[in-house]
């Protein structure tokens, strides 16, 4: 039975990831996380009595704690996808994602490097640490074009730079140390358990109490989509069959606008959740985020060929799920936001 270690593992994909490996019969999972504002012991509540799960309290920056989980549990496989991540609040405070996103993911390369170098036969041979990374790194591309992995590293926001550090450390393990890491880019994700200051549940939820829905600039940023879950299967799919020292783009080919986007929300819920008036009205246009970045978009052939991993859910289909999940999840929503985010305007630089 493999163990697979899950950093950042109380978070929004993090706990996906960790419901998806522990939906297999084959698996123990160990979650990592720090329990800052995103992540929350509330997305792991269904399995916290299964006893193929173990969660640990802690800092992914803390290298004894490193070295004492990697050799009390023997990880096979370690995820990373400790990090901050919400690009405003890097704007405001880019001190903790440095801390987080480079250093820490340099801790975990070290004391993995030390872990591995200890192993023996197959177990050494089959060890695998996948880094989680994002399409951010890329920086902006035009009205044309994709992101590939031979695309050039071009951060533009303090969150897009710590990934790409964090990116070019992992890189750098492989080549220099043959630790056999792995590094995925990803599009934008959306679905349960995503902390309401990101555009999906941030609009869901101003809408239900009939807030306005703010679009940044004139609303044409585009991004490319993917649900969750579908995420995780490729983040599975990469751990199992992707090649040591390889990057994987995972996407899904579904760009919107962000005005497209909340209206997509704003039209499910007029069937959902009917209002007085349709929940589009409730859109304002408000100054844009400083650096804010034209249009990402995945290309994600690599993956698909080399590991035949397509996404399985429809992007119509992953919203009406996503909402759905929110709707019948209001208790999630107050409880995680208690006292520490309360869907306020963020990304002025004003704390930085």
């Amino acid at each position: 039975m493999p163990t697979y270690l899950v950093t950042g593992g109380a978070g929004f994909i993090g706990a996906n990831l960790v419901h998806r490996l522990l939906s297999r019969d084959d698996a123990r999972v160990v979650a990592l996380d720090l329990l800052t504002y995103a992540g929350n012991l509330d997305n792991l509540a269904s399995v916290r009595d299964d006893t193929r799960f173990c969660f640990v309290h802690g800092d992914l920056a803390d290298r004894p704690l490193l070295d004492r989980l990697l050799l009390q549990h023997r990880p096979d496989v370690v995820f990373n996808l400790a990090a901050e991540t919400h690009v405003d609040r890097s704007i405001d405070g880019p001190r903790a994602f440095v801390r987080t996103n480079f250093v820490g993911t340099f801790e975990l390369l070290d004391a993995a490097r030390a872990y591995w170098a200890g192993l023996q036969g197959m177990a050494r041979a089959d060890f695998r640490l996948l880094h989680v990374s994002t399409d951010e790194v890329f920086g902006s591309l035009g009205p044309d074009g994709l992101f590939s992995e031979a695309t050039a590293y071009a951060p533009n926001s303090p969150y897009a730079a710590t990934k790409a550090g964090a990116d070019h450390l992992a890189r750098a393990f492989f080549h220099t140390y043959g630790l056999p890491t792995l590094t995925t880019n990803c599009s934008n994700n959306f679905g349960p358990y995503q902390f309401p200051e990101k555009l999906v549940p941030l609009v869901l939820l101003n809408a239900l109490e009939g807030k306005p829905l703010p679009v940044y600039g004139d609303g044409n940023n585009v991004r490319d989509w993917l649900y969750v879950l579908d995420h995780c299967d490729a983040l599975v799919a990469v751990a199992e069959r992707g090649r040591p020292g390889q990057t994987y783009n995972v996407g899904a080919r579904n760009e919107r606008t962000t005005l497209q986007m909340v209206e997509t929300v704003c039209a499910l819920l007029d069937e959902l959740r009917p209002g007085p008036t349709p929940h589009r009205d409730l859109i304002r246009f408000v100054t844009d985020r400083p650096g804010h970045d034209r249009r990402y978009a995945i290309d994600p052939t690599r993956i698909e060929n080399d590991l035949g991993w397509k996404p399985a859910v429809s992007f119509e289909e992953g919203m009406r799920r996503t909402l759905r999940w929110y709707l019948e999840n209001r208790a999630w929503c107050e409880r995680i936001t208690q006292g520490v985010y309360r869907r306020e305007r963020l990304g002025l630089g004003e704390k930085a």
